[in-house]
């Protein structure tokens, strides 16, 4: 199975913030649509993501007063990506490997998508329901 897939059930919608927004703004961003990452954009260039662990990891770091400051000074720059090809098991092992749980979807030059570790654990299971309901079909046929 591809991204392609996932996206094509989950939708393409992408929530994300410019680099002068405040941690605090997109803070409130991330709570009220319930999600744990956003990209930071500029125009249709992806500058960087910022997660719940950077936005954490900062308050750590430096205090409440990094709610002031703008997401480009805590995004993290590089990002891993993956292309609507890409196989389900590749991109595991990226989130797996990479430690992360947010994965930008590129295709031509553009962002068409984001996936989550969420998205995945959860076609994933979808998939292996259908194997098992696919099986019991079979086994009663046979």
């Amino acid at each position: 199975m591809t991204v392609r897939a996932i996206l094509d059930t989950k939708g393409h919608k992408v929530e994300s913030v410019e680099p002068q927004t405040t941690l605090a703004e997109a803070a409130k961003l991330l709570a009220d649509r319930k999600i744990g990452a956003v990209l930071v954009m500029s125009g249709t260039r992806m500058e960087g993501i910022l997660s719940e662990r950077d936005i954490v990891r900062s308050l750590g770091e430096r205090g409440a007063t990094v709610l002031t400051e703008p997401v480009s000074g805590v995004m993290t720059r590089r990002v891993v990506s993956c292309k609507p090809a890409d196989t389900v098991a590749s991109i595991m092992e990226m989130m797996t490997n990479g430690k992360f749980r947010h994965l930008p979807v590129i295709d031509g030059g553009l962002v068409v998508g984001l996936i989550s570790i969420g998205d995945v654990v959860k076609w994933r299971v979808q998939e292996y329901e259908t194997e098992q309901e696919a099986l019991r079909q079979y086994i009663k046929t046979a």
